[in-house]
């Protein structure tokens, strides 16, 4: 088979969670004899590509990279549907002619990609890597800080979204009424109701909310081109049923390959580690603040792995909620040094304030034998028991990480003991056959040749 993986973006410039799944769904493809090309992009703002479309290999795997610098987000529609791309969709197509496309993530290409799908016939299936479908920012993370079900019938929640958003990026009057929960909310119900009279349903306000308010919609539509999506959890599943998705949805865990042997249990100090994005809806403030209310006189250390680019302003103020305390910021790391990492920790922690969908330094931890210390948020909670593989606190919770941070301190050899009932077993080769189980209800049955 040929399969065109589409993605947002891809290695070597980027290496998170969605782009090591394309990657290692690829690489899998390849060895079990089909021929995958994944298709990428460059997003505006970075710096541009030789060619609109560029073409490369990594690890031996055949990439399509568009420059989205060529077409630039002119307004908020232009983030998840973008008709201008039609064309050069039309023409990778075209070129790649594959027997289906598999979406691992939307954005760059955006909806679009579903019409070109559409108009060239080919069986199209998506993997639900995160909540873009139906969430304006992905996470379902609302305005209030709080978490989010989905949008609103008239989806006014996610013009709140919008508003504050834009607002931490700005210095105006509208910027400082908008910046708090209560000023975003009020902005948007106000700027929704101006937009429906007479006289105000043209120009720009009126344009950027209903570029926000229909996004629900429009997606809604277009995802009836998958012909099958993929759920990595339980709770992804159920969020694009809440939200509407009516298509067709098969469970398949993400996998991960890394070093399964016995895990070395360690002597003191207590070693504690946070891997991922050094940004706020990771919580790895949480950490630091629980840290030293719960830790003191412990003899402990806590490793931060992430690059602190990301949210330059976010990193400073964890440096300083470190401020004192054991704590390394030791920056990233090979994805091939992941076990390595993880052997020099007694438990991963994973604050997060929003919904996770399986991160994979979650599986990676549970699969290496190492505890992991979570919020209560679904995506993750159903892969940790508490107190057999780790520990769990209320997410956004200071105290609550804290006395899970106390409870180990009282008794380090009995948490540590957790590494024997800690593992994952799901390996991206099995990950990858199922995946291609799935594909092969998506084809035509070959007719047997007459005898």
């Amino acid at each position: 088979m040929k399969i065109a993986l589409f993605v947002h973006c891809f290695y070597p410039t980027h290496i998170y969670g969605t782009e090591t799944y394309t990657l290692e769904l690829a690489r899998n493809l390849q060895a079990l004899g089909h021929a995958p090309t994944v298709v990428s992009a460059t997003f505006a703002g970075e710096p541009g590509q030789s060619e609109k479309v560029d073409r490369y290999e990594f690890e031996g795997i055949p990439v399509v990279c568009l420059d989205k610098n060529h077409w630039p987000n002119t307004r908020v529609k232009d983030t998840y549907y973008q008709p201008e791309l039609g064309p050069v969709l039309d023409a990778i197509l075209a070129e790649l002619d594959p027997d289906l496309v598999h979406v691992t993530h939307l954005v760059n290409h955006t909806a679009a990609l579903l019409e070109a799908t559409q108009r060239r016939g080919v069986p199209t299936l998506a993997t639900f890597t995160d909540f873009f479908g139906f969430c304006y920012n992905n996470r379902l993370e609302a305005h209030s800080g709080g978490l989010c079900a989905g949008p609103q019938p008239i989806a006014v929640n996610c013009l709140a979204c919008h508003l504050k958003a834009s607002a931490a990026a700005g210095r105006g009057l509208r910027d400082t009424v908008t910046s708090s929960a209560m000023g975003a909310g009020l902005a948007a119900r106000a700027m929704y109701i101006v937009q429906r009279f007479p006289g105000a349903r043209t120009g720009p306000i009126a344009g950027l909310v209903q570029d926000v308010v229909q996004r629900p919609r429009i997606l809604a539509a277009l995802y009836r081109q998958y012909r099958v999506a993929i759920a990595p959890t339980a709770f992804i599943e159920h969020a694009y049923r809440r939200n509407g998705f009516s298509q067709p949805m098969t469970r398949i865990a993400f996998g991960t390959d890394i070093d399964r042997s016995p895990k070395r249990v360690h002597d003191q100090p207590l070693k504690l580690g946070f891997i991922g994005q050094i940004m706020s809806h990771k919580g790895p403030d949480l950490l630091m603040r629980a840290a030293r209310s719960a830790l003191a006189g412990v003899d402990y250390e806590i490793l931060v792995y992430g690059s602190e680019s990301q949210d330059p302003a976010y990193a400073a103020s964890l440096r300083q909620d470190a401020e004192g305390l054991p704590v390394r910021f030791c920056g990233t790391f090979d994805r091939t040094t992941m076990r390595a990492v993880l052997e020099t920790l007694d438990f991963v922690v994973i604050p997060s304030r929003w919904y996770e969908n399986s991160p994979l330094v979650l599986l990676n931890a549970l699969a290496t034998h190492t505890p992991v210390i979570i919020s209560d948020v679904e995506g993750m909670t159903e892969f940790v028991r508490d107190g057999v593989n780790g520990f769990v606190f209320e997410r956004g919770s200071v105290t609550s990480l804290a006395t899970v941070l106390s409870r180990i301190a009282r008794d380090p050899v009995a948490a540590r003991a957790l590494t024997s009932t800690t593992e994952y077993s799901m390996t991206t080769r099995s990950m990858a056959e199922h995946t291609v189980r799935l594909y092969e209800t998506l084809l035509p049955v070959p007719h047997a040749a007459p005898a």
